[in-house]
């Protein structure tokens, strides 16, 4: 393997270690809604297209953009079947959610998807059913925050933990090639971290009410970071097409937050 791979594996673990410990730390202490929104944050995402233009071109990068939209808005097909099993025990949530994860890339694969406008009408489909479904039918209530005393193993597990889930998935990209590297690009490794953490932490009911909460906030600002970049790396680059991205993302971030403090329960 390359030199550039390594850097990028040891960023995505830096990355994936400091994003999961921050998120859930301050979803305890703010409450799920804080802690979901900066969850979804696109951190790795980031990493994985910004690396792609790097190690190959930006045209490469806005490529592997196609079928993101679409792929991300199904990890809350991922969140759901989580959410309704989680009271079952953390394994046979994560584990059934995991299949249908799988079974969904498969799909989506064959249909060997090659227009950018079909992955974003999907996502606008997607997305907003899933919100309905998890808000409306199950009817999982936010959590506040907690008080919590953290010892320099907790906060050293949970970085570990999310840092080792997220290089995972990078190397399982790596080695899978293009294809399946775009796919787990957005491959749900900080949904699974930050479900496993909050699950041991705060209980099922915590780790469902901030499952929720990333759901609507990883599918809408990671779909809009992808679509942002897609235009902006043939725009003016890599540099100033990340930075306008994560700009983007972060304004983006801002009005989720005020949507979900209004529309979650």
């Amino acid at each position: 393997m390359d030199s550039i791979f390594w850097y990028k594996l040891g960023l995505s673990f830096i990355v994936g270690s400091a994003w999961v410990t921050l998120s859930t730390v301050v979803a305890e202490r703010y409450g799920s809604k804080v802690g979901g929104v900066i969850a979804g944050f696109p951190s790795t995402v980031a990493v994985a297209l910004l690396f792609i233009g790097l190690t190959q071109t930006p045209l490469a990068a806005v490529r592997a953009t196609t079928t993101m939209p679409l792929a991300m808005s199904l990890n809350g097909v991922f969140m759901i079947i989580y959410l309704f099993l989680a009271r079952r025990g953390l394994a046979v949530a994560l584990a059934s959610a995991l299949a249908i994860w799988f079974l969904q890339a498969s799909v989506l694969l064959a249909l060997d998807i090659h227009q950018f406008w079909i992955s974003v009408v999907g996502c606008a489909l997607v997305v907003p059913a899933c919100y309905l479904v998890v808000e409306k039918l199950m009817r999982i209530p936010s959590r506040p925050g907690v008080r919590v005393t953290y010892s320099h193993a907790q906060i050293g597990f949970r970085a570990l933990f999310g840092g080792a889930l997220i290089s995972f998935a990078v190397l399982l990209g790596k080695l899978g090639g293009p294809v399946y590297g775009g796919v787990f690009a957005i491959f749900p490794m900080m949904f699974i971290s930050t479900l496993v953490v909050t699950y041991h932490a705060g209980g099922v009911d915590f780790s469902r009410a901030m499952g929720k909460a990333i759901m609507v906030s990883a599918t809408v600002n990671v779909s809009l970071y992808t679509m942002a970049v897609r235009y902006t790396y043939a725009w003016v680059g890599l540099a100033y097409g990340t930075a306008i991205a994560l700009v983007l993302a972060c304004g983006m971030g801002y009005l989720t937050y005020r949507f979900m403090r209004v529309k979650l329960s």
